[in-house]
Order: structure tokens, then sequence, then C-alpha cells
């Protein structure tokens, strides 16, 4: 490949691990460039940059790690079949991949052979601005114009859009995610009907790799045209038949202070859909799943408009997360929502003062009216917006506890 250009101040260049990384790369002879994440956004002019820093290098795996032991640098083979070694450097992981063709797909896994041909690599890579490479001093590879694909906020796969799905599925997910975050309207045309002629080959895909796809893309900034896109497309008929549009979801954005997908996902799913259906086939953990459960349920209707009595009972039940998830979905409820929600935000519900404990000593027997009783004091508590202090809940429960 041959240069196009230099980035001016690569965000690298003062970085300790990278230096000490490229020095043994280098001492070995192994040529190393930076791809993909952190020198699209470079290009782009992102911050902060993609999470983590990928490298591509021109010699085998086992031959990299050799270089890294001889200097003394931990190396993990965290994936030696498709060419993936991780260096950590002062508990830093830097993840290395040896240049790749594939030799056999099916979709879903690729069969590589190693090679040392950077545009062969470039070229089984999936989107233009996804091919980008560049040297440790800012030298810039772009074989396939990818840095006037993301000028012109445009995703377009490399060469044939049929064959690069075909290669790997997820691909179809990444298409749109990639647009919610670096693209505008409208489609690459090619690269849109190639997703929907092949939508139906998502069924094949994991629960899991369709859930971190799905949710990244519900991280970007505005997301709701790529969802409607993807609905029209019936991309999400399979993993997501419940999604029912994307006006919550847009009421929604405009009310959040900060992207939270699983919270986006609940704005996009009918009444009736079942949380622990999605959750399972997403692959949700036990916590996502749960909250999604909170979200969907009917019960309780948020009351913004019975102010801040209500506010505190529901923020009681709920717990101050769960009572801002259910209240920013609750895009038609009147009121002062943005008091609700600092109120969520800042207010502590206080515990019962008294306990069944407090019941026993006072002659109640062990037994079901034991819970009962509490249970009716706290309603009583609660009712008394949470004002009454353990005295006062103490004669309150001796007054039920004689009265029995």
């Amino acid at each position: 490949m041959k240069p196009v250009g230099r980035l001016e101040v690569p965000p690298w260049s003062n970085d300790a691990a990278i230096g000490t990384l490229f020095d043994a790369l280098g001492r070995a002879g192994i040529l190393a460039r930076f791809v993909g994440g952190w020198v699209r956004d470079t290009v782009l002019g992102s911050s902060p940059l993609a999470k983590d820093a990928d490298l591509a290098v021109d010699k085998s795996p086992e031959t990299v790690m050799r270089a890294l032991e001889a200097a003394r640098i931990k190396v993990v083979p965290t994936g030696l079949k498709h060419g993936t070694v991780t260096a950590v450097i002062d508990g830093r992981p830097l993840e290395l991949t040896t240049l790749r063709r594939d030799v056999e797909t099916d979709g879903r896994h690729a069969v590589v052979a190693f090679t040392d041909d950077w545009l062969e690599d470039a070229s089984r890579r999936d989107f233009t601005f996804n091919a980008l490479y560049a040297d440790l001093d800012g030298t810039l590879y772009d074989p396939f114009d990818g840095r006037i694909d993301l000028a012109e906020a445009r995703v377009r796969f490399i060469g044939d859009p049929d064959q690069r799905i075909a290669e790997d599925r997820l691909r179809i997910l990444r298409f749109f995610r990639f647009h919610a975050w670096y693209g505008r309207p409208p489609f690459d045309p090619a690269g849109f009907e190639a997703c929907r002629r092949n939508a139906g080959g998502l069924r094949g895909l994991s629960g899991e790799r369709v859930r971190k796809e799905l949710l990244r893309l519900l991280e970007a900034p505005a997301p709701a045209d790529t969802i409607a896109a993807m609905r029209e497309a019936a991309i999400l008929d399979h993993w997501l038949p419940e999604c029912d549009g994307t006006a919550r979801l847009r009421a929604l954005i405009a009310r959040e202070d900060r992207p939270d997908p699983i919270r986006r996902l609940a704005s996009i799913l009918s009444a009736d859909a079942a949380a622990t259906v999605i959750g399972k086939r997403l692959r949700l953990s036990t916590q996502e799943a749960l909250r999604l459960e909170v979200m969907l349920a009917a019960e309780p209707v948020i009351d913004v408009a019975g102010g801040p009595k209500a506010w505190r009972e529901q923020i009681y039940a709920l717990g101050g997360n769960l009572y801002a998830d259910r209240l920013l979905l609750a895009v038609d409820a009147p009121g002062d929502w943005r008091a609700a929600l600092a109120m969520a935000r800042d207010w502590t519900p206080p515990e019962l003062p008294v306990s069944g404990g407090d019941a026993l000593k006072l002659g109640l027997k062990p037994g079901p009216k034991v819970g009962a009783m509490i249970e009716a004091v706290e309603r009583w508590w609660i009712d008394g917006d949470f004002a009454a202090d353990r005295a006062a809940c103490l004669a309150e429960l001796e007054k039920r506890v004689r009265a029995a």
C-alpha cells in the first residue's frame, strides 16, 4: 500500500506504552501499524478515541510472541487461531493481529491464513473507513478512500456488499451501527439493499453478538432514524419483532441527559413485550433483564402530577434508578418531570423504623400476622410522607397489635 498523507499529531505519539511496544517489535524486524478505530477516529477528529488500540503486524503470532517475550513484555495468546495476541504493558492490554486473508467462511466464523500483504488484509475488512492504517509516525494508508466516506458521513462496504455479508452476517448489524454513529442520510444504496436482501441470515447469529451490536447502536447520539430504517428493511424481524416504532425513543432522547442503551431498548418495544423472552433471546445479563422487566411493567403508573409526596412514594417503591427509568419513559405523563428526576437522583429513601422483631416484643406470635402488621404500619408511614420517626411508628404498631 502507498501512503496517502500523514496525521499531524497522532494521539499515540507521546504514549510510553506504545513506544515500548514498537521498540520491541522493531528490534525483531516486525512492522506494525494502527488500524481501525483509533485511526478512523483520529481522521474524523473524534474525542475520545475508540476504547482500545488495534494493531496489525506483518509476522506470524508466534514470531510476535517471541519478540515480546524477548523484550520482557507480558503477552497473552488471546486468539492464536485468528492471529491475535495481546501485549500487556503497565497493566494495559494492546491487541496485535497478524495480517490475514480468508480461506473459508460460513457467515459466522472464518478460517484464515496469515499473509504479509497489507492490501490483502485490508480487502477482507468490512467498511472503507475501517481499513485505514497508520504508522507510528502518523503516515496514513487509505486503500479504499475511507477518508472521503468519513467526510461525507457514508458507511460503505469494501468491494461487493453481498460478499462481505456472506463472510460474516453480523456485518448487517455493523452497517447500521456505524451509520448511527458516523453516517447521515441517505444510506449507501448498495449497502442498504444488500442488508435488506440478506436480513434472513441474521437468524443464525448468536444472541451475544446481536446484543453487543444492538446496544452499541442504541448508545449513538441519535439512533432513531437508523432503528426506523432497520425496521423498514426487516432487519429486526427475527431478533426484535417487538419493536413497534421510534416515537418514544425520540421523546426519550429529548429528555435524557446521557444515553442508556437498555432504557432506549425499552422505549422501542411494544406495551405487551415480554422482558423475560427478550432477555433470553438477546442474552441480556440478569440485571439488564430485570431492569427491562421493571421498565416494561404496566404498574405502577408514574404519577408525576401528584407532586413531591407522590414522587417520594414511588421512589421508595422502585428505588431511585428504576424510578428514573420509568419517569423518563413516561413521556405523556403531565407534571414537572424534571423536578421529579432531580428528586430521584438526590433523595435517599429512608428505612422503615420498625421491624417484625418489634411486633414480637409487643406480644404478637410468630406467623403471617407479623408481616401483615408491619406492612400495615409501613403503609401508614408512607401515607404520612415518611415523617413519623421510630417512636411514632412504635406507637402506631403497638396500637394495631392491641387492636388485633
